[in-house]
């Protein structure tokens, strides 16, 4: 090398402000992989910030004749180096900036290079969040100043402030590697350090993030509660409610801690909404019930239908048509415009009230009676109408009393009471014996011939026998404490609301009230009418009235304190019999199943369901992400759990029969 050349090279170690723009990329820098734009983004932010915190490491670029370029190239620094070369983009500084280096010219290049990322150890993350929390209280950072100070967004530097809050105990106890960053990212939720730390003394062999998260909100209420939905999160918050989010988790906009505020709030609300329906509707009384009270013991009447009103006709056929002919304008349309789509919603609406007014209620019911406002699942208002307490019943007529007594054959509807048969206490005038009425035995001893003449008679006609087993399970499901049945079975009606949440509200349970109500609307309203009801209906509405009456007595649930084996059995068969479906009533979603089984669960109805390749993709999502995932996955599928899926004939001819008698009944019962 010449003399020249050599007194135009710095020496090893110099320190030197080398121009941005005569700053390369080394060749034989050890990192292959780029730099991240993120990576970059947080150089830059810290350097507009901070300026250099660690000088460059480069060395000179000579040509092929050993020559000086008067370029040097970077051996360490790269990242701050495009870092620099971003802020000249963004006009933060010139190209020409001068940046300080040091010269190493005695050191391979490509070993300090993989020396500077292989022999350093990082920051522990504990560090780093109580770092982040410490500008925050010493400094008054802001998290938007201290994102921009790190090249991070805002919300990166929310999370780690949030960390760094969290109770010094359990802090430590990561530092040591007894937790992990997802579990102390699950006691973030909260920074009551109390509450963590009792959460974490009670923790057992399951450890999970999501137990964790669980057990630190059991005594609060979650955003997508129906009760939060009815009230509105920001009705709760101008009350004064606190919310407490996750920000290391999709929360669904948090979870309410006030908890007694907002049942208050719910309260007012129902209480206001079941005012407003008795000045709108006049009932007599209106309840507010958070669920419906199913023990009310009360008489329910239904509304009856009515022909709509010359005006009412005349607006319903009006909006009929102006929906008529905007579906026809636009059924090729794969969009609706906004506001062709919000006219269809008017005109929905006011179809629907109009067509309300063909059914009413009774005057008579309305002033007596009252309707129950209740919350549904979902957060709306659901409204049942109708109720008559007891208190308000009609009394009966003494003429009513004494022609009803006359049809029971009751003793005491005449003064001249017959003791027994021996005459003691028959009236004294001998002119007036034939007219009292006949003893108790005796007429027990009668109506027994009676009865028995009834059954063999009965027992030769099953068409009538179809309308008494009708009337008499229709009298005792219309007619509360009417008894005016006599044939000896019993309803037992199983509430359903009281072992499936929100089953009211599915399609199916609301497909159930239709048809119960439609009957109701049927039936007379004197229970002495029924039987000419019933036996005036024509076969076909017969045998439909009666089979709704026998489907409200089924109960095929089945409940971990009972045994009842042979009749869950049954049960089974009755679904083969009916063909029953299950994918008609119930699909599998968050609500009804996916976020109330294990992931093991999850996966397993993915994989039959879709295809185990489906299952294998999700299986190291969190559970409230797998559920969603599986949810979406198993909507175009019938998959259903095993309890609710109906054997196919095959399936039954394939399997072993049991033995007769008690064998059978002892293997059902295993």
């Amino acid at each position: 090398m010449s003399a020249k050349h050599v007194e135009q090279l710095p020496e090893n170690g110099t320190q030197v402000l080398i121009p941005l723009n005569k700053l390369k990329k080394s060749p034989k820098n050890a990192r292959r992989t780029p730099h991240s734009d993120a990576a970059i983004e947080a150089y830059a932010a810290s350097i507009a910030a901070k300026g250099i915190l660690q000088n460059l490491v480069v060395e000179p670029e000579v040509d092929g004749e050993n020559a000086a370029t008067g370029f040097y190239l970077v051996t360490i620094g790269e990242g701050r180096r495009l870092a620099q070369l971003l802020r000249v983009k963004r006009k933060e500084i010139k190209k020409t900036e001068p940046i300080r280096c040091i010269v190493d010219t005695a050191n391979d290049p490509h070993e300090i290079s993989l020396d500077e990322n292989v022999t350093r150890e990082n920051m522990h993350p504990a560090d780093q969040f109580e770092a982040f929390k410490k500008l925050a209280e010493e400094r008054g950072f802001g998290a938007e100043e201290i994102a921009a100070r790190f090249g991070v967004t805002p919300h990166v530097v929310r999370q780690r402030l949030r960390l760094g809050a969290v109770s010094p105990k359990l802090m430590q106890v990561y530092r040591e590697g007894d937790l992990a960053l997802e579990q102390l990212m699950a006691f973030a939720i909260t920074d009551d350090h109390a509450r963590q730390e009792s959460v974490y003394e009670r923790l057992s062999y399951n450890r999970d993030a999501s137990t964790i998260r669980r057990m630190l909100t059991e005594t609060h209420v979650a955003a997508t509660d129906r009760r939060a939905r009815f009230v509105g999160i920001e009705a709760y918050s101008e009350a004064g409610g606190s919310i407490l989010r996750d920000l290391f988790t999709e929360d669904r906009g948090g979870y309410l801690e006030d908890v007694a505020l907002l049942d208050l709030l719910v309260t007012a609300k129902l209480g206001r909404e079941a005012d407003a329906v008795r000045a709108a509707e006049g009932w007599k009384w209106t309840e507010a019930h958070l669920d419906f009270p199913h023990d009310h013991g009360m008489r329910r009447t239904y509304p009856h239908p009515v022909e709509l009103s010359t005006e009412d006709q005349t607006a319903l056929t009006r909006v009929q048509t102006e929906f008529d002919r905007l579906t026809e304008k636009h059924q090729t349309a794969d969009e609706l415009p906004d506001e062709v789509d919000a006219r269809f919603g008017e005109l929905e609406a006011e179809i629907e009230r109009l067509e309300a007014k063909r059914q009413t209620y009774d005057a008579d019911d309305v002033a007596r009676g009252g309707a129950f406002v209740i919350l549904n699942h979902d957060g709306a208002v659901r409204i049942e109408r109708g109720f008559i307490r007891p208190a308000d019943e009609k009394p009966q007529s003494e003429a009513e009393q004494t022609a009803e007594a006359s049809a029971t054959g009751d003793p005491e509807v005449d003064d001249q009471v017959v003791q027994d048969e021996s005459g003691e206490g028959a009236a004294a005038d001998d002119e007036e014996e034939d007219d009292r009425p006949v003893s108790d035995v005796l007429v027990r001893d009668l109506t027994a011939h009676r009865t028995l003449g009834l059954r063999l008679n009965l027992s030769e006609q099953p068409e009538v026998a179809i309308v008494a087993v009708t009337h008499e399970l229709a009298a005792q499901i219309f007619y509360l404490g009417a008894d005016a049945h006599v044939v000896g079975i019993q309803p037992i009606k199983t509430d359903l609301a009281g072992h499936a949440d929100g089953i009211e509200d599915t399609p199916a349970g609301k497909a159930w009230a239709d048809r119960h109500a439609n009957w109701a609307r049927q039936i007379p309203r004197d229970v002495t009418s029924l039987w000419a009801f019933v036996a005036e209906l024509d076969p076909d509405s017969r045998m439909a009235l009666f089979a709704h009456c026998v489907a409200l007595t089924v109960n095929a649930v089945k409940l971990p304190w009972e045994r009842r084996p042979r009749a869950l059995a049954t049960a089974d068969r009755l679904a083969e019999a009916v063909s029953l479906d299950m994918t008609g009533y119930w699909r599998p979603t968050v609500r009804s199943y996916l976020g109330r089984v294990t992931k093991a669960r999850i996966l397993e109805a993915v994989c039959d369901g879709v295809s185990g390749e489906a299952a294998e993709r999700m299986a190291d999502m969190k559970k409230v992400y797998m559920a969603e995932a599986a949810e979406q996955l198993l909507a175009a599928t019938d998959w259903l759990p095993a309890v609710l899926r109906t054997a196919k004939p095959q399936e039954q001819s394939d399997a072993p029969t049991a033995g007769k008698g008690d064998d059978a009944y002892s293997e059902a019962a295993e």
